[in-house]
């Protein structure tokens, strides 16, 4: 018989932390708690195989699961002393998610399961308290109708906020059990005047149907995009959690919240948290109401008059905080922890390795080395590669007028400026503009995610440093404030109202995630340092990986940026890079329209000094470094000119009519110029500009080697090479001219020559290519494209789509397609270094800063990859955790 479900409670489980992939990180930390004897209300999880189950036989449950969940139920109705649907003494469910991996209020949640017309009434005699129990009842029907009968979450809240105002109430703790119980009947008329069927009173019914919602918000479209935006597989489905209910909404001896055991802003070794007295968890993620801090701490630096949990309930607190430690010891890092106090009983709802900032990130595991809690080598993959992107971004220059409009919670650490937008779709109109943009929200919600991606900070009125713009802004790297309550949002009329000045959608502000302050306009930024706990992580990445890091440069400012960042060397210039800035594109021009072979000498004539110029200073900034630069490698007609006043001004500088100049424009024309006349081909039908580029090259390279007293690791790579007949004419060449350089300047010059593999039939021909070539460099940017026969330009009108239809899991053109253009990198590499034993292989292609590429790559054994400056920390992280993983680091 298939087991579908594990229980968990009573100081025992099935399953651990370790079954992570069967019951979900929920269920598998609730396991782990129950068994290590902490307080958990027992419960059990249906796997999250069952999700799978369920979408592949049209939406159903299976029998055998539900009758192994209702053998649980009847374990914890014995544990509790409850009954489920009972007249006395009630026992109610809640329903949860719960992934694989960490996906914060991406999917959907029932709690108060059980309730009905006649168990509220058993619940409220129970508890002695006939508010609270009709309060938990119309919190049921109000998440049962949005969750599974697929109401308008807003519908409720207007018939509420409509009974408060009619009432005279401001707040929903105002309200009375009488009150309550009529709004409960306002909330099930409307589901009878919308759906046409009465609120289901069967808890069977209530549970089974809960059950399937909670599978079906696996297909949600904001728990699509998060998988998507973090990389996370769509099959892997989700298990449920259904547990029973404890309730922090008794009265003032209870309460919920929400805890990490280090700061996740910034590392520091202390409890850091929130806690709301007499509710419920959902209202402390909701930004709802506004929480207090648990500890004294906490308090003091929020400036909050309310008092911390550690004052108003020292017993539960000093439980709590040992329960803290003892979860971070054992699971040997920081814990974000949800927990529930009923009338002075703490229970645990929840562990799981908290999300923190990269700079947090970077501390604590800096932290728990020095404190012999991990290895550095455990430190290192701590870290997520691409979330260094966050040390990367600026912050508020100190020396600059800070304007300061509002202020509210630090909650994720930057800061940017932008344009104000009041809802995600605007953001995403606006980003597609290219233009910046400051989401602005009361508060945001799961199905905001879209646009919070695209913005460059976030702000919201209300919600604390555990609410889901918090949350999810730390997780992207996004500044963001919250909890801004001196500030307003008028979303009919568009404006943000501030501290005596209002602002509409389009002006421009800056959010300094750091300060939690809002400042008018635009203001200067500086680039962070980074040192400390960042440059003794790196120092340990970089002992453990074995590839080394390049990078790609075309610019001085390129190559300085990628040194700071610390690049061991260019993999890859792109030469025709330098040509369009300036009057270089003229002469450029000059040299591809000239009809005959002197018309174009003397155009590289003109072209050398600024070539050899360039070079030089490459050279002196990466001294003793390797640096490839490869050949002109742009399809012609980038650099010709298009408009009519173009032609007349190229054609006025050449000397020529402008009609003769289309005409050699037209001649010059390519029906498919990726495929067409670029690479190796210019250089073979025009060898006078590879012998122009070499011999700038070989002269940079004396004259940066004399200045520097240190030898030039040059090499030169020939791209698009299909045929070593190519790479042999072409290579002659540069040999000829090294040889002419070296008797001018009376220098050895040392370089190896080599070729980009870009083509399936030169990843198939490696072995006869290699014995030309001394290094391959895969440009998996163009193999990638002729491999699919996709162009990377036109790939974005369908990729998405192919995604979306599960064709297709990732864009290959961001991760390495391993199964197609990762074999022929696996072909060309075995059968170069067949020929040639001591064959140097690299990447160069965008993929060289992907940390899923750069772990393919470890695993064929390249010597280096090549990636954009700013991508170079990602780079050599990614690297490290690659060759730790593979037994190498």
């Amino acid at each position: 018989m298939k087991k579908w479900v594990y229980r968990f409670g009573g100081g025992k489980a099935e399953g651990s932390a370790a079954d992570v992939a069967i019951l979900g990180g929920k269920g598998a930390n609730l396991a782990e708690m129950a068994s290590l004897g902490l307080p958990v209300p027992p419960g059990m999880t249906v796997i999250a195989e069952c999700c799978g189950w369920y979408f592949a036989n049209g939406r159903s449950l299976p029998d055998e699961m539900k009758n192994q969940v209702l053998d649980v139920l009847a374990e914890m109705e014995a544990l509790t002393g409850r009954k489920f649907g009972g007249t006395t003494k009630p026992l109610l469910l809640s329903v949860r998610s719960g992934a694989r991996a960490s996906m914060p209020g991406m999917m959907d949640t029932v709690l108060n399961l059980g309730l009905n017309d006649q168990t509220v009434q058993a619940l409220g005699h129970d508890a002695g308290d006939a508010r609270f129990a009709w309060d938990s009842y119309r919190r049921f029907i109000q998440m049962y109708g949005n969750v599974v009968l697929g109401l308008d979450h807003e519908v409720f809240e207007e018939i509420l906020e409509d009974e408060k105002s009619r009432l005279g109430h401001d707040y929903d703790t105002e309200l009375s059990a009488v009150e309550w119980q009529h709004i409960v009947d306002l909330y099930k008329q409307m589901i009878r005047d919308e759906l046409d069927e009465d609120f289901p009173q069967d808890p069977q019914v209530q549970l089974w149907k809960a059950v399937a919602a909670v599978f079906s918000s696996w297909t949600n479209a904001r728990a699509v995009t998060y998988r998507t935006l973090h990389r996370i597989p769509h099959d892997w489905g989700t298990a449920v959690n259904i547990q029973a209910m404890v309730f922090g909404n008794l009265g003032s001896s209870s309460a919920t919240g929400v805890a990490f055991t280090r700061n996740p802003s910034t590392g520091e070794k202390s409890l850091y948290g929130e806690f709301l007295i007499n509710a419920q968890g959902e209202d402390v993620v909701a930004g709802i109401r506004t929480p207090q801090s648990l500890t004294e701490e906490g308090r003091l630096a929020s400036g909050s008059d309310k008092p911390s949990m550690e004052k108003l309930m020292p017993e539960v607190f000093s439980e709590f905080t040992a329960i803290c430690r003892r979860l971070e010891a054992h699971y040997r890092d920081m814990q974000d922890v949800e927990f529930t106090v009923e009338r002075g009983t703490l229970w645990m709802l929840q562990t799981r390795s908290g999300k923190r900032t990269t700079r947090a990130a970077m501390k604590i595991a800096v932290d728990m080395v020095d404190e012999g809690v991990i290895t550095e080598a455990e430190a290192v993959t701590r870290i997520e590669p691409t979330s260094l992107d966050q040390l990367l971004h600026p912050t508020v220059d100190p020396r600059v007028e800070r304007v300061v409009i509002g202020s509210g919670l630090p909650a994720s650490p930057g800061a940017a400026s932008g344009e104000i937008v009041f809802t995600a779709e605007d953001a995403v109109a606006a980003e597609a503009e290219g233009r910046k943009v400051v989401l602005v929200r009361i508060e945001t919600s799961p199905e905001d995610i879209h646009g919070m991606h695209v913005a460059e900070a976030i702000l919201t009125t209300r919600g604390g440093m555990t609410s889901h713009a918090a949350v999810v802004a730390r997780g992207m790297g996004i500044p963001c404030v919250v909890g801004a309550g001196n500030m307003r949002v008028d979303l009919r009329n568009g404006l943000l109202i501030g501290a005596g000045v209002t602002f509409r959608r389009g002006d421009i502000v800056t959010v300094d995630g750091s300060s939690g302050h809002i400042l008018k306009g635009e203001v200067a930024m500086i680039q962070p340092e980074l040192s400390g706990d960042f440059a003794r992580l790196m120092a340990w990445a970089d002992k453990a990986r074995r590839m080394t890091v390049r990078t790609n440069a075309d610019t001085p400012t390129d190559a300085r940026a990628a040194r700071s960042f610390g690049a061991e060397g260019i993999g890859l210039c792109r030469t025709e890079h330098m040509f369009f800035e300036g009057g270089r594109i003229h002469v450029m021009r000059e040299m591809i329209l000239a009809e005959d072979e002197a018309g174009r000498r003397a155009a590289l004539d003109k072209l050398l000094p600024m070539q050899r110029s360039d070079f030089t200073e490459l050279f002196t900034i990466m001294s003793g470094l390797p640096v490839t630069i490869r050949l002109l490698d742009p399809p012609l007609h980038e650099f010709l000119p298009k408009t009519e006043a173009e032609i007349e001004e190229v054609a006025e500088a050449m000397n020529m009519e402008p009609g003769q100049l289309s005409r050699r424009v037209e001649a010059l024309h390519e029906f498919n110029p990726m495929l067409g006349h670029r690479g190796c081909r210019l250089a073979i039908s025009y060898p006078e500009i590879a012998e122009m580029q070499a011999r700038a090259i070989f002269e940079a390279s004396a004259a940066a080697a004399k200045a520097t007293g240190a030898a030039v690791e040059l090499e030169i790579m020939v791209p698009l090479v299909g045929l070593r007949s190519e790479l042999d004419y072409v290579k002659s060449c540069i040999d000829q001219v090294a040889a002419e350089v070296s008797k001018e300047t009376g220098m050895a010059i040392g370089y190896l020559a080599g070729t980009m593999i870009e083509l399936p039939r030169a990843a198939i021909r490696a072995h006869v290519i290699a014995e030309t070539a001394e290094f391959f460099s895969f440009g998996t940017n163009d193999l990638t494209q002729t491999t699919f026969g996709i162009s990377r330009d036109d790939a974005a009108a369908f990729i998405p789509t192919y995604q979306r239809k599960g064709i297709i899991e990732h864009d290959p053109f961001i991760s390495l397609d391993f199964d197609g253009v990762g074999e022929l990198i696996q072909i060309a590499a075995e059968r170069g270094r067949k020929t040639r034993p001591d064959l140097k292989l690299g990447i160069c292609g965008e993929h060289g800063g992907d940390p899923t590429s750069i772990r393919f790559c470890e695993g064929v054994g390249l010597d280096y990859v090549s990636c954009s400056p700013f991508r170079v920390p990602i780079a050599r992280l990614a690297a490290a955790q690659a060759a730790i993983e593979a037994g190498r680091g």
